[in-house]
């Protein structure tokens, strides 16, 4: 994949930034790799239970779908081509966990945030913003970001009903590979954000969370 993004222009970046939002917020995203979930057995969950699991993972998968977003956002208007396939190539693996929450979702009876258009907007206006600032501070909000996503995922395997093992397992691999993420990104040269933006990333985050756990 990274062999094909080095000869993208802007112009076709943003026209497959339109076609991932579209995928993204109305589409039915495909695993590239199976489900953690994918050979265990459900859990019979009361209602109660179903509802807060479900809230949970509609909150991750609006994540995902701000995940993809910065993640296109930050590749239309990177400097360098290496820069651009990286974060193409980590958008495509964000499109699992995308695809792994939507699935968890239809099995606990439920629905994305109806606000998924708006959470894409946003984010992908917020990733071609720190791409604007050059490739080191994008970066850097790429690992800010995925640092407070690792802490964000930790909080919610503790939240899930204790008997939602298909959710936790989930989320786990998801932790992981947002680690990894965050450490790509330090590697290739991130840079450590001024303090008060990772403040107000954090407030933009709970509202999205916030909002997202009910609708």
């Amino acid at each position: 994949m990274s062999t094909t993004i080095r000869h993208l222009t802007p112009l076709d970046r943003l026209l497959d930034g339109i076609e991932s939002a579209l995928g993204a917020v109305a589409g039915t995203p495909v695993a590239a790799h199976p489900s953690p979930a994918m050979d265990m057995d459900e859990t019979e969950l009361d209602d109660t239970e179903r509802r807060h699991a479900a809230g949970l993972m509609r909150v991750n998968h609006t994540g995902e779908v701000c995940a993809q977003a910065l993640y296109k956002g930050q590749a239309l208007l990177a400097r360098d081509a290496a820069t651009a396939a990286h974060l193409e190539d980590a958008a495509a693996e964000e499109t699992d966990h995308l695809a792994w929450c939507a699935t968890r979702l239809d099995e606990l009876a439920s629905r994305p945030s109806v606000f998924n258009p708006l959470w894409y907007a946003g984010s992908y206006a917020i990733g071609a913003a720190a791409a604007a600032v050059g490739d080191p501070v994008s970066l850097g909000f790429v690992v800010e970001t995925e640092r407070q996503v690792e802490v964000h995922l930790a909080e919610h395997i503790e939240r899930l009903p204790e008997r939602d093992a298909r959710s936790r397992v989930i989320l786990a691999q998801m932790q992981a590979d947002e680690i990894r993420h965050a450490d790509n990104a330090r590697a290739r040269g991130g840079v450590t954000l001024p303090k008060p933006i990772p403040t107000v990333m954090r407030a933009a985050s709970m509202v999205m969370k916030t909002v997202a756990y009910r609708m």
